[in-house]
């Protein structure tokens, strides 16, 4: 027990926190303390009845328990967790935003094409950025495809699509996910480029960062498990904002094979 609890504990505060009121989220359902019926996404009972937490729960409920909700967690730890480790350390709060920004995105889309549960979508997010910041590390599907990170979304798209499930939530998720990444990673190095997403003061605050520290950028560790990927992954490069203050990290080598 004490060995879980220091794991637990060494998991980085954001990804902590959001995977664990997921997996809450989901055992509350299937012990029938409450009904998927009061978390979905709803405009108008979030408008006309004031249920608010709609807006959060859609995205806190990924299903029933199963291999579905099994493999759909991996990847949100992983994901969520590498971007938090590498591209994100010490800077908690911009993940935050992170997770503000594609949220209210995602919930603007999801009226047009009346999905209920944002989950998914949320966790593709993730993977794309992850991705995109990633891009020359190998991977591959199940050893059989061979494929560099920006793919893997697109993979994930496939799979989604060869087992009949709707590709929307694939296609949202993967929208939001390339719109944070042009407005943080490409329009801000351009010629009079700039940040568009500001992380607000409160949040710096509240994760104790509302000091500004120059800092290298971690690499990130590869996905483990299911022989997603395979050896050699380069350091992620740092945040377009600190590209030109903080020097170049060596590479590493991959921790384990991608999701």
């Amino acid at each position: 027990m004490n060995a879980m609890r220091q794991f637990y504990m060494e998991v980085p505060i954001v990804t902590r926190a959001y995977t664990t009121v997921c997996v809450l989220t989901t055992l509350a359902v299937h012990l029938d303390l409450v009904s998927p019926l009061q978390l979905y996404f709803n405009p108008t009972l979030i408008v006309r009845k004031f249920q608010i937490w709609r807006l959060a729960t859609t995205f806190l409920y990924f299903g029933t328990i199963g291999i579905s909700f099994f493999f759909n967690m991996i990847f949100t730890y992983r994901y969520c967790r590498m971007l938090e480790d590498g591209s994100f350390r010490g800077r908690s709060s911009d993940f935050v935003m992170m997770f503000i920004f594609g949220g209210v995105l995602m919930t603007f889309f999801g009226i047009f094409v009346n999905l209920l549960f944002l989950g998914q979508a949320f966790t593709l997010m993730l993977v794309y950025v992850w991705s995109r910041r990633n891009p020359l590390v190998p991977m591959n599907f199940f050893g059989v495809l061979n494929f560099q990170a920006p793919y893997l979304p697109w993979v994930l798209l496939c799979c989604s699509m060869i087992l009949g499930n709707t590709i929307w939530v694939d296609i949202i998720g993967m929208g939001v996910g390339h719109i944070y990444y042009v407005l943080e990673d490409v329009y801000p190095n351009l010629s009079n480029g700039f940040r568009l997403i500001k992380t607000p003061y409160f949040l710096k605050r509240l994760f104790n960062e509302h000091i500004e520290r120059n800092y290298q950028a971690a690499a990130e560790d590869r996905p483990g498990g299911f022989m997603w990927g395979g050896e050699g992954q380069p350091a992620e490069p740092a945040t377009p904002a600190e590209a030109n203050e903080a020097p170049d990290a060596p590479e590493q080598p991959a921790a384990a094979a991608a999701q």
